[in-house]
């Protein structure tokens, strides 16, 4: 029994964290309450199930014991600061509210995409809240230290308490000022999905993708974010092998690409463009849509990531770039580019790029440290195989 017990905390915890810690922080307005409480609603689950049974409906017990516990707490804590009785249960929510909510992971995107916070608080937090990322995670893909990571996370949690802002999708003329935000997180939130074949996470992130596009349908930016998702996930099936593996673009299967996917992103993409002036995502997607194309116009890529760099430059982009103008212009142009690139030394796809440029220009020993060096960096194990393969290749030449 012990070990069905510690099964079903899992999964429940696994499949409803998100769910149950927005509802936590409506009721409690405190995100570190909430996550503690959240914690010792599964220690109790660990403790007591196996002695019982798996409750018939696991996700109510956990969130129950969790709000109890956080309620516990709070008048504790009353009472230190005033020697006074506890005050009555605050009429909060109920049981059946805390259950029924609505879209509550939104509303937790929203609440952690306020602009009282800056913008790195933000993005941490809501990677953390709704897609359950750790701080190490969240410092891997910020390329920051982890306990800077971790002390900007406490910030940005104790900001939301004491400031006292609510939990909820905020009225249409304030969406605006959270849209930026809200469209980074969410993109981030599908990166991390993409690039480790994380499917729930990539669904989640089209799922409030939408609901954003739809609570703002003459924003082009959101259909944007949506169309280059929709895009990026229609290759999703032929960017890895059954093992795992790593699939380049020129060497995918095309009959995989779903193709009912590359037809909503263009039509959003169309929307989109129908707007006018194109932001960051409209231009993300116009590249992703040439992308899908064969062949690849890299002239085109080229030109629109330079567009890219104009209105919103990023080391990254200046890669994706570079990438770009080797495909276009030759190997030698892009490594120069590469070359010149500040703040990415610890990113594994640099050195991965840079060492396939050298690679096509023959300068295999420098091809073989830069490949070195981009396994040393990657964290995906699938990553990590695709250049161990390549070392190996090179050095068995």
């Amino acid at each position: 029994m012990s070990d069905l017990a510690s099964a079903a905390v899992e999964r429940v915890y696994s499949e409803h964290r998100t769910r149950m810690l927005a509802a936590l922080v409506r009721a409690l307005g405190d995100f570190e309450l909430a996550e503690d409480a959240l914690q010792e609603a599964c220690s109790q689950a660990l403790r007591k199930w196996p002695r019982s049974q798996v409750p018939d409906d696991p996700f109510a017990w956990l969130l129950t014991v969790a709000r109890n516990h956080a309620l516990d707490r709070l008048r504790h804590a009353q009472m230190a600061r005033t020697k006074l009785p506890a005050p009555p249960q605050p009429a909060t929510m109920s049981e059946k509210q805390l259950v029924d909510l609505g879209d509550e992971r939104l509303s937790l995107i929203f609440t952690c995409c306020h602009p009282a916070l800056n913008e790195e608080a933000r993005l941490a937090l809501t990677l953390q809240a709704v897609a359950g990322f750790t701080a190490a995670q969240i410092a891997r893909t910020f390329l920051v230290a982890e306990p800077a990571l971790a002390q900007r996370l406490v910030r940005a949690k104790r900001k939301i308490r004491d400031a006292g802002i609510t939990f909820e999708v905020p009225a249409d003329h304030l969406l605006p000022e959270r849209l930026q935000g809200v469209l980074a997180v969410l993109y981030l939130i599908f990166t991390q999905g993409y690039t480790t074949a994380n499917a729930d996470l990539r669904h989640e992130a089209l799922r409030l993708g939408k609901l954003v596009a739809a609570l703002m349908p003459d924003e082009p930016e959101a259909h944007g974010l949506v169309a280059l998702m929709l895009l990026h996930d229609s290759r999703s099936a032929a960017r890895m092998t059954s093992e795992g593996d790593v699939v380049l673009l020129d060497d995918q299967d095309r009959t995989l690409w779903d193709v009912e996917e590359i037809a909503e992103g263009m039509t959003l993409l169309d929307r989109a463009l129908r707007f006018g002036t194109a932001g960051p995502y409209v231009l993300h997607a116009v590249i992703a849509a040439l992308h899908v194309q064969d062949p690849v116009d890299w002239t085109r890529v080229t030109a629109l990531y330079a567009e890219l760099l104009a209105v919103a430059p990023t080391p990254v982009i200046e890669l994706n770039h570079a990438v770009a103008v080797a495909m276009a212009d030759g190997p030698e142009a892009g490594l120069k580019l590469i070359d010149a690139i500040i703040g990415l030394n610890e990113y594994h796809l640099l050195h991965s790029a840079r060492a396939d440029l050298l690679r096509r220009l023959d300068r295999r020993d420098e091809a073989v440290v830069a490949y070195r060096l981009a396994h040393e960096l990657a964290v995906s194990p699938a990553d990590r195989r695709f250049l161990a393969g390549r070392l190996r290749s090179l050095e068995d030449s």
